[in-house]
Parts: structure tokens; C-alpha cells; sequence
């Protein structure tokens, strides 16, 4: 575990082989475009690019390994990672992370802490104790968000306390605590409880919230109306897209489904949101690697057009 930069250069050699002659698209340095455009913007050569930061969710590039994440991170031209934190030993240990971001040059943005089911005995059973070692983990990374997801409704004690006690976690740290919005279940035609308080932020007296674009398709949500009610609430957003109310939870491609990625990503400056943009898509079912990379590239770039295009007109 402690051993980042050998399987960083490791990684280099099997995640960085090969891509499809269409995928590349070059800038005229020769890079890849969205690493062309990245470095031009932080040389100031792009004046209307986006104030608001891009990164890739660890989660998106699974069956491959949070250390690939801050590979294709880096190659791609993200503006940093957001680490989901599962049974990879690589997510939960600050000092490998902090290594990987230094050795790929991309930033830890956002901790998503070890909220689902199958992170359950992930940094113990414990659910604040969970949301503290994420805020620290955040700390030491220079992260600003660890997002929350509403408890489950057979954790009656903390789902109780959830309100207040999140609020008082927030007191004690500069990270926002943002709360995800998630969705009902349906069984025979009826909705199921399945979170408690809420799935529903909007249900829940918390400071800070994330909008996740393929949860709104599974409960059926509108996605706009949600992020203009949220207002100065709103503080992450995951970028993701689905096609019908009801599991399977997709997190598509932005813009393979129905869900208004571009006209939220276009209403974000409007909205004065200061947080950032987190591609969380599902890669898993790539028949290859080059396919998955694709996907990583087609999504950044969707992001950076739309938060263009609202950067222009504001």
C-alpha cells in the first residue's frame, strides 16, 4: 500500500497502452485535446474557459483501480479526483492518495465517504466514525467535500440523529458535509422507504447538499427544479445521466440518456455555485479499455462545452 509510485509507473504501462485512432483527436502540441485545452487554461490562453473545476470519480473507471483513476485523471486533463472510498486499501489511505496526486500532478477535490452497502465494514461499522476519518482524510488532502449519504432506514439511531449530529460534525471542520440525493424504492407498483429521514435533500434541514443527475432519473425527479430549490445548498454535483424512473441506477454518459445535463452544467454560473463537477459515470460494462477511456474523455468534454457555454454568456 505504501509502495504509489511503482504501481503508478506499473499502471502507466497497462492502463496507458493503446487507444482507438479516434479517441485521440490532438491538440496542436500534440496532446491529447482535453490535455491541450487543460494546460492552455492554466496559462491563461483560453479566457472564456470554465471557473468551475472537472474531476473524475475514482468510481467511474472500475473494474480498474483507484491508482488508474489518477493515471487517466492526469492524462485526460482533469482538474482532479474525487475518491470513493471502498475496499481498495489505495482509497483509504491518505498518504498513498496524497502520493498519487503529487506523482500524476491532480488534486484531491472531494472524499465520497464509505456510505453503500457494499462499503459497510469499511473504516468499522461505526457511521459517524466513518464521516469523522472522511473529514480527516479530506483535511490532509486539501479536499473541500465528503459526501454523505442519507442513512438507511434500518440504522434507526443514526438515521434519528442524522440532522443534528451532521451538524455538528460541520461545526468542527472546514469540509462541507453534502448530503446526496438518492431515491425510493418500488416494489409491486408501490414506493418503498428505503433511506431515513429522506432520500430526498430537499426533505432534510442540512447545510450542504450534492445533486447526482442519475439518481434524479431513478426517483423520478426534476433535476432542474431540485438544484433551483437547493439554491446556496447546492454544493457538489455528481454528472451523470439515466434513462427511466427505477433501478437499475445507470450513472450513462452525459447525454445518452434523458436526463438536462446540459442545462444544469449551462445554469451552474447563473446559480453562483462554487463547488465542482464530478464525472461519476459507470464504466464497468466497457468491452474495452479503449472504450472506457473514451467514455472518460467523451464525458469531461461534455462538461467543459456546457460550463463554456454558460461562462460565455454570464
Amino acid at each position: 500500500m505504501g509502495q504509489a509510485a511503482n504501481t503508478a509507473d506499473d499502471q502507466r504501462s497497462s492502463a496507458g497502452q493503446g487507444r482507438a485512432d479516434g479517441e485521440a483527436r490532438a491538440g496542436n502540441d500534440g496532446q491529447p485535446r482535453a490535455v491541450s485545452e487543460q494546460r492552455a487554461r492554466r496559462a491563461g490562453d483560453i479566457s472564456s474557459g470554465p471557473a468551475i473545476p472537472v474531476v473524475l470519480s475514482t468510481a467511474s473507471v472500475f473494474p480498474e483501480r483507484t491508482t488508474d483513476a489518477f493515471e487517466l485523471a492526469g492524462r485526460f486533463g482533469y482538474d482532479g479526483v474525487e475518491v470513493m472510498v471502498t475496499a481498495d486499501p489505495v482509497s483509504q489511505d491518505a498518504d498513498v492518495l496524497r502520493r498519487l496526486a503529487d506523482y500524476h500532478g491532480v488534486g484531491v477535490k472531494a472524499v465520497h465517504a464509505p456510505c453503500l452497502l457494499i462499503t459497510q465494514r469499511v473504516w468499522g461499522r461505526e457511521p459517524w466514525a466513518k464521516l469523522v476519518k472522511a473529514a480527516d482524510v479530506a483535511e490532509r488532502l486539501g479536499a473541500s467535500v465528503v459526501v454523505v449519504h442519507p442513512p438507511f432506514l434500518w440504522q434507526r439511531e443514526y438515521a434519528r440523529e442524522f440532522e443534528a449530529g451532521l451538524a455538528r460534525l460541520q461545526a468542527e471542520t472546514p469540509v462541507k458535509f453534502a448530503v446526496e440525493n438518492l431515491y425510493p424504492l418500488r416494489a409491486r407498483g408501490a414506493e418503498v422507504a428505503a433511506y431515513a429521514p429522506h432520500w430526498n435533500p430537499l426533505e432534510l434541514d442540512t447545510d450542504h447538499v450534492t445533486l447526482d443527475l442519475s439518481h434524479t432519473a431513478v426517483s423520478n425527479s426534476d433535476a432542474l427544479q431540485m438544484a433551483a430549490d437547493l439554491g446556496p445548498r447546492l454544493a457538489h454535483v455528481h454528472l451523470a445521466d439515466g434513462t427511466k424512473p427505477g433501478l437499475p441506477d445507470e450513472h450513462l454518459v452525459p447525454g445518452r440518456g434523458s436526463q438536462p445535463c446540459a442545462e444544469l452544467l449551462e445554469r451552474l454560473h447563473g446559480m453562483r455555485y462554487r463547488g465542482i463537477v464530478v464525472v461519476e459515470i459507470s464504466t464497468r460494462r466497457a468491452l474495452s479499455s479503449q472504450e472506457r477511456y473514451a467514455d472518460l474523455e467523451q464525458s469531461l468534454a461534455f462538461a467543459r462545452e456546457h460550463l463554456r457555454a454558460a461562462t460565455a454568456v454570464g
